[in-house]
């Protein structure tokens, strides 16, 4: 399979989550969903992932990633249906929950065939390019959800990015045979049988993992509670839409230069670089309620998180053991949405009690912790 489409099923997949995030958030409160019900929803997205990511890598590490990334595809284009043909809250819950179930298959799919297709000359390149398209899907979903939102409501914003993961399955299914090509059967002959939390037992990879964590619970708390911080100030869905979309297009800038800032600084300390200055960007949002200030902000926050998803990835890819990417990759998937739900839902009664401020507030705290605890060795 040329990599150019696993890279466009990306695209169109990531366009559609972040999208969905924007819409999830939006309707929710639209329906009267207190904070803490948003807190909920926001970890049901998880619950999934941090169940079956683990599981998911083994599988792929055996037999391939040709039918996890069209299934995967295949069923996030029915979960996005579902709120927009039968709009109520207990359909947004159940849509969380199985978008979540299908960005677990598809995403530890696409991650480990980037991998596959690539050599040691282009490994960074090509995961540099993974991250630019997830960067682009930061853009293009909360701009899309945001003016579909604004023009045609939330229900028909539903159906509208369902078209994008519904041409992935499109691409995925007439790519079959080329993924054929790339099945599993590393993992019989490797250390796939011994337990996951052996690999927890190299310190540079541990380091990488609890990182990663921090950074993507970050990510995904800005891109629910900005919604919510925008709304509580006034702002109508199309500017909120741009105040996320400026984030992505930082991030997408940053990933184009990434390759010459590690060469120059070094992997992990670019990585922790872009934990301080999130933490730093963090405190400033709580004080700003203008819509143009709001989005140079989130554009700062964009180059200081920007770095870390692409970094992490090249690092779990290249530290784990031979034929066990799937599995390291799947945990660091478990890791992240173990923190997305628990953090969301303490976010979530913090938000209810005392607003959205402290939410950042104590997000920059988090991550600050978390670049503390970068530098140990």
């Amino acid at each position: 399979m040329p990599i150019f489409l696993a890279l466009l099923v990306l695209l169109l997949n990531m366009s559609a989550f972040r999208g969905s995030k924007v819409l999830v958030s939006l309707f929710a409160l639209e329906l009267g969903a207190p904070q803490i019900m948003l807190g909920v929803i926001v970890a049901l997205y998880s619950l999934c992932p941090m169940l079956l990511a683990l599981y998911a890598g083994k599988l792929i590490d055996r037999f391939g990633v040709r039918w996890p990334l069209a299934l995967g595809s295949l069923g996030m284009s029915l979960s996005l249906v579902l709120p927009g043909t039968l709009p109520s809250l207990h359909t947004l819950y159940l849509s969380a929950l199985l978008l979540g179930l299908s960005h677990v298959f598809y995403n530890v799919s696409v991650q480990n065939l980037i991998g596959m297709l690539s050599s040691a000359d282009t490994r960074t390149r090509n995961f540099s390019n993974l991250s630019l398209m997830i960067a682009s899907g930061g853009f293009l979903g909360p701009l899309i959800a945001g003016f579909a939102i604004d023009t045609l409501g939330h229900a028909i914003g539903y159906l509208c990015i369902t078209v994008l993961p519904a041409i992935s399955t499109v691409i995925m299914f007439s790519a079959r045979r080329g993924l054929a090509a790339l099945s599993g059967g590393k993992a019989k002959n490797s250390e796939a049988g011994g337990y996951a939390v052996g690999l927890l037992s190299n310190p540079p990879l541990r380091r990488t993992l609890i990182t990663s964590g921090i950074i993507l619970t970050a990510i995904d708390l800005f891109q629910f509670y900005m919604p919510i911080y925008g709304h509580a100030i006034g702002l109508s869905a199309s500017a909120i839409g741009m105040v996320l979309a400026m984030f992505a297009a930082a991030a997408f800038i940053v990933r184009t230069i990434l390759p010459q800032i590690v060469a120059r600084f070094g992997e992990e300390q670019v990585l922790i670089g872009s934990i301080f200055i999130a933490a730093g960007t963090y405190l400033l949002f709580p004080l700003v309620e203008r819509g143009i200030l709001l989005g140079a902000i989130a554009f700062l926050l964009g180059l200081g998180t920007g770095c870390g998803q692409p970094l992490t990835l090249m690092m779990i890819y290249a530290r784990a053991p031979e034929g066990r990417s799937g599995e390291a990759l799947g945990l660091r998937m478990t890791i992240n949405n173990l923190t997305h739900i628990v953090v969301p839902l303490f976010f979530g009664a913090v938000g209810t009690a005392f607003g959205v401020a402290p939410v950042f507030i104590a997000n920059a705290a988090m991550l600050g912790a978390g670049g503390l605890l970068s530098r140990r060795r």
